[in-house]
């Protein structure tokens, strides 16, 4: 309208013909924006950000996350933002089968091998540290509530190279493991780092971390049983030798005892045929050791 009236037409022409009150026109053109509406695009672009990084998180987790990056605001508002623009938790959703479907993968397989077949099996196999890594997260109850732990396994060793626990499964959980791995580790570019479809490793901020450290994604296929064997192999151990073992009344005391377990057990004193008998702290000892005289 402000062009049109620099041309030469009638402000008041413009309004009929587009149909605008007086009034309403005016005071939008002395205050077009108002602070309301751009405190609610800020809360809305946070609960966006929130729900891309992880579509199971309900409107009470997205506030959380949105007010953790500083826009607060309570669980009702962020439930109206929520409703209105259709992101709703992907546990919400209708369920047209047994099993909600897996999200779509963001890297390609690279632990799929053909053999001379032609059919397609998982090989989780390294020739030296830090080339190939598989991840996932497992889940146990306790008294307070559901506990939450990504692993983080070397496919050399065996070594569980870092771990992160808590009480929501949300992208961090896999950011943390990973980044607290890159800290154990220290020159990982070039890693393969194999994981499930889950949204956690789908993540923006998942797949951020990836490249920041300049590692290489893999995921496993749809239906596979073998999707990623290596670690759930790890997963079943930990469920006999503690999860399953007793009841646990707080989540403090499942982390505490989990932790426990992998370190001077899993590493230190559980012997694995494929490494020879040796334990995976012996083994990554021994292997580095010659190599090092090699060099």
């Amino acid at each position: 309208m402000t062009e049109l009236a620099a041309d030469g037409v009638p402000v008041a022409v413009t309004r009929r013909v587009l149909k605008l009150s007086r009034q309403p026109y005016y005071l939008w053109l002395a205050d077009p924006i108002t602070p309301s509406e751009v405190v609610e695009a800020y809360r809305t672009n946070a609960l966006f950000d929130a729900h891309q990084d992880d579509p199971e998180l309900g409107h009470r987790l997205l506030a959380d996350e949105a007010r953790d990056e500083g826009e607060a605001m309570s669980d009702r508002t962020a439930w109206r933002i929520a409703a209105s623009n259709g992101w709703w938790s992907a546990f919400g959703k209708p369920k047209r089968g047994k099993h909600r479907k897996p999200g779509p993968p963001v890297h390609d397989d690279l632990c799929a091998v053909v053999d001379e077949h032609g059919r397609t099996r998982q090989v989780f196999a390294a020739d030296a540290p830090n080339e190939l890594w598989l991840v996932d997260i497992t889940e146990h109850k306790t008294a307070e509530g559901k506990l939450y732990c990504c692993a983080i396994k070397d496919a050399f060793s065996g070594r569980i190279v870092a771990y992160s626990i808590d009480s929501r499964m949300k992208s961090r959980l896999a950011v943390q493991a990973l980044e607290n791995a890159v800290a154990m580790r220290g020159d990982v570019a070039g890693c393969v780092v194999h994981s499930h479809r889950g949204s956690q490793f789908r993540s923006r901020k998942f797949l951020r971390a990836l490249t920041r450290h300049r590692m290489i994604g893999s995921m496993g296929r749809v239906g596979s049983s073998g999707d990623n064997a290596a670690m759930e192999s790890f997963f079943a151990l930990l469920q006999n030798n503690v999860l399953d073992r007793q009841s646990w009344t707080t989540r403090e005391q499942l982390r505490i005892a989990i932790g426990t377990w992998i370190e001077p057990t899993y590493h230190r004193r559980r012997r694995q045929a494929r490494l020879g008998r040796l334990t995976p702290i012996e083994f990554e000892t021994i292997m580095n050791t010659t190599v090092t005289l090699a060099a």
